[in-house]
């Protein structure tokens, strides 16, 4: 013990130490640095409780490390003076640093193996001891020669590991040399995997830049073509268009000269009506009677009297050859895209592993979901462990809650799913079997809320007629065996999303190949109920 120390009187000494362990923080140990008092009545630094809450956030509540009371939500800190002023007090008696006796051993620190109750730091360890000792008890070290050729080192907790656990006794020296050799075999295990695996990736590197070569070739390749497509579209659509003006001029033209023949002979007879109205004006008899035969006689019309008009019916037929022209288009592209998707889902590169063939390859990548109830629609019914949702015709006595589904009849499952994933989904009546983004919105009639039809969310629309995908609100019509059974498998990594009829064997429906931005949650749109199995 210190000289200062042995001056004092034991009392003070003691009274020194409860004020000490009274004002000091049980996290870090020491003296509390900027003091706070949470509401349980306990105190630690600011700073050491602020660090042990921040590991706590991701649990939503916060617990007092001594007597373990949580709260919720986190309580606000704040400096406690009076606590500020005691520690400043203390650390003018000059026992800001405990003396080398009174310092405990914290979790982190190694204890020393003599003392009883409450254990100080050790100092030192040593080797042939296999023992740690606080200043005290390792002072005969020291003192007596008996001790003169122990090792001591800084503490360690593992001196265990000193002890040999072939030989009660060995040289160090000769242990050294035979795990020396052994290091160096296990060195030129670790030189030779080293250059295998610097080989692996230069091959990955040399596969990295043939990928980016026959990509960028293809989009070149693509673009041209598509861009010929566009060219010939644009000239046949310059055709129909000049074919169109051509027939109106021409017909135009037959109007117009029908039109003008039919204004000559008009204004032929208001001349004749002119003269008959004067002759009929004359009162002279015989001077009517003599002009009237030249005058009565009318020439025969050349045109007929009754013109037959069509409005709006001229080009029409047009318009509607060019429209089946569009819809066959549509079809010969669908067709073709799907045929574009399927060779694109075939691009496999080193590390890829291949899409199963049957349901029991399937099943090795199955994983069991389980509907979260806050995101179920409050007329949706949860059993069988939240993993059957039926459609009720009276609201669920749901809480409150922001990632619910206020109107589209849907749920999320609670699990987020990355990497190669497999579920089935045993339905009744009409279903929406799918996956979506976490961050798919939720409130209102929107297409953002409902699944398929927005570009956070793909769905399979699993009917009494057969099945519709929907990605972004655009479906396609999909030709497929019925089933109450669907399978699902996501590949997260290679953007693969494959939706199968599941029966005593497995069809492909429809596969999505692109690109996933976030982990997907499984989810279901019900009409009447729907089932997640449990992987067998």
């Amino acid at each position: 013990m210190k000289l200062t120390q042995s001056l004092r009187p034991r009392g003070e000494m003691e009274q020194n130490q409860l004020d000490r362990e009274t004002l000091s923080c049980s996290i870090c140990l020491d003296l509390l640095k900027d003091p706070v008092t949470i509401p349980c009545g306990h105190s630690y630094c600011m700073k050491c409780i602020k660090n042990f809450w921040d590991e706590e956030d991701h649990k939503g509540i916060h617990s007092c490390p001594q007597c373990r009371e949580t709260f919720t939500p986190r309580p606000v800190l704040k400096k406690s003076t009076m606590l500020a002023a005691l520690v400043e007090q203390l650390k003018k008696t000059g026992l800001q640093a405990a003396p080398a006796d009174l310092c405990y051993a914290g979790p982190e620190d190694v204890a020393c193996d003599f003392c009883s109750g409450r254990k100080l730091k050790a100092i030192k360890s040593c080797l042939v001891c296999l023992a740690s000792f606080c200043e005290k008890h390792l002072q005969p070290h020291y003192d007596s020669a008996a001790f003169k050729k122990h090792k001591l080192v800084e503490p360690s907790k593992n001196l265990q590991e000193n002890i040999c656990s072939r030989h009660d006794t060995v040289s160090a020296a000769a242990e050294r040399t035979e795990r020396q050799r052994e290091l160096e075999v296990r060195r030129e295990n670790i030189q030779q995997r080293i250059q295998d695996r610097e080989k692996d990736v230069k091959l990955l590197q040399q596969e990295l830049e043939a990928i980016k070569h026959s990509a960028d070739k293809t989009v070149e390749d693509s673009e041209k073509i598509f861009t010929q497509l566009i060219r010939l579209i644009q000239k046949r659509s310059s055709d129909v268009k000049q074919q169109i003006r051509s027939q109106q001029e021409t017909e135009g033209s037959r109007v117009k000269e029908l039109q003008e023949k039919l204004e000559q002979e008009i204004t032929e007879l208001k001349r004749k009506d002119a003269e008959l109205k004067q002759l009929s004006d004359t009162e002279d008899h015989n001077q009517f009677l003599h002009n009237y035969p030249s005058l009565s006689a009318l020439s025969e019309s050349t045109h007929s009297s009754s013109i037959k008009i069509r409005p709006l019916s001229y080009f029409e037929d047009v318009t509607a050859a060019v429209s089946e022209l569009r819809d066959q288009l549509q079809d010969i592209l669908r067709d073709a895209w799907t045929n574009i998707s399927l060779r694109l889902t075939e691009v496999d590169v080193l590390l890829s592993e291949p899409e199963p063939k049957s349901r029991a390859g399937f099943l090795k990548y199955s994983c069991e979901i389980t509907l979260d109830p806050n995101t179920a629609n409050s007329y949706l019914l949860l059993s069988e462990g939240n993993r059957k949702v039926t459609l009720m015709y009276q609201p669920q006595s749901y809480s409150s809650h922001p990632d619910r589904f206020t109107v589209y009849p849907q749920v999320l499952s609670r699990e987020s799913l990355t990497g190669r994933c497999y579920w089935e989904v045993e339905r009744r009546e009409k279903v929406y079997v799918a996956v979506a983004y976490k961050n798919i919105s939720r409130a209102g009639l929107g297409n953002e809320c409902l699944f398929g039809a927005n570009d956070k969310s793909w769905a399979l629309d699993c009917y009494q007629g057969g099945y519709k995908f929907v990605h972004n609100n655009i479906w396609t019509s999909i030709s497929g065996p019925g089933s109450s059974r669907v399978g699902v498998y996501l590949d997260h990594r290679a953007g693969i999303l494959s939706f199968y009829s599941v029966s005593e064997t497995m069809t492909l429906l429809h596969r999505v190949q692109t690109t996933f931005t976030q982990p997907l949650h499984a989810g279901v749109y019900v009409e009447g109920s729907a089932e997640f199995c449990k992987p067998k």
